[in-house]
């Protein structure tokens, strides 16, 4: 069965609702649970590439007051885009492409925030990673004032293949982060352009920085030296926004 707030309890509704092609982000699993019927769910989530929790069954009490056989699963409340094909799609729409990479991301409502200021800017997708990141949640959608039904969300195995594709097709890329010279208003954003965005605390990975074809930092003229993830990625957003609407 399927409660408020996107999930679904009990073995055999889980197997129904993936094998019925609904999007799984997660499923948790009390610890030491054994049987058939749990064999097939196992061998199910192994061939679909969902992640799974061994937990207490306390934890799967306090997700849910119902009867869930020792599995909790949690039900994304939107259809996750094809990357390659939104990229593909969004150019050949004669749009100027804008996405937004968001490196492993975890506060639900840092999300929503940056969904809604995405779906106001024009944003033409967000990229997120399968593993180790934030996911669309109750939360998220109530954050995002139901912009999440309106911007394409993407789940992609590797941000740094994702980032390799899209500046194989000609769409610059460029990280937020405070290890640079450079201000947001030296870069030039009227291009086909994908921001990247770090995690609440550790910012862009390495990984993603060297990848990237400009950095840009912020101006902090306070003595706080960072702002919140969604406010810093407003900015920029609206940077860009300035830039296309003024050249």
């Amino acid at each position: 069965m399927m409660d408020k707030d996107y999930q679904i309890f009990g073995i055999r509704a889980v197997i129904e609702a993936i094998t019925a092609g609904k999007t799984v982000d997660k499923v948790f699993v009390q610890k030491g649970l054994k049987g058939s019927l749990f064999q097939e769910l196992q061998v199910l989530l192994q061939k679909e590439q969902i992640m799974i929790s061994y937990v207490p069954v306390e934890k799967l009490n306090r997700l849910t007051k119902k009867n869930h056989q020792g599995v909790v699963a949690n039900v994304s409340p939107v259809e996750y885009h094809d990357f390659e094909n939104l990229v593909i799609n969004t150019i050949e729409s004669g749009v100027t492409p804008l996405f937004l990479i968001l490196d492993h991301l975890s506060d639900v409502r840092n999300f929503g925030a940056i969904i809604r200021t995405a779906e106001c800017t024009g944003v033409s997708g967000i990229i997120i990673p399968k593993r180790g990141s934030v996911s669309v949640t109750a939360d998220t959608v109530k954050t995002s004032a139901g912009a999440v039904f309106k911007v394409p969300i993407c789940k992609v195995d590797n941000l740094r293949d994702a980032i390799y594709y899209l500046q194989g097709s000609g769409i610059k890329t460029v990280v937020a982060t405070e290890k640079t010279d450079q201000q947001i208003y030296d870069v030039t954003m009227t291009e086909p352009l994908a921001i990247i965005m770090g995690a609440e605390d550790v910012g862009v990975s390495p990984a993603l920085l060297k990848l990237s074809d400009e950095k840009a930092k912020l101006p902090m003229l306070g003595d706080i030296s960072s702002l919140n993830v969604s406010v810093a990625c407003g900015v920029f957003l609206y940077e860009v926004v300035r830039q296309r609407l003024t050249k």
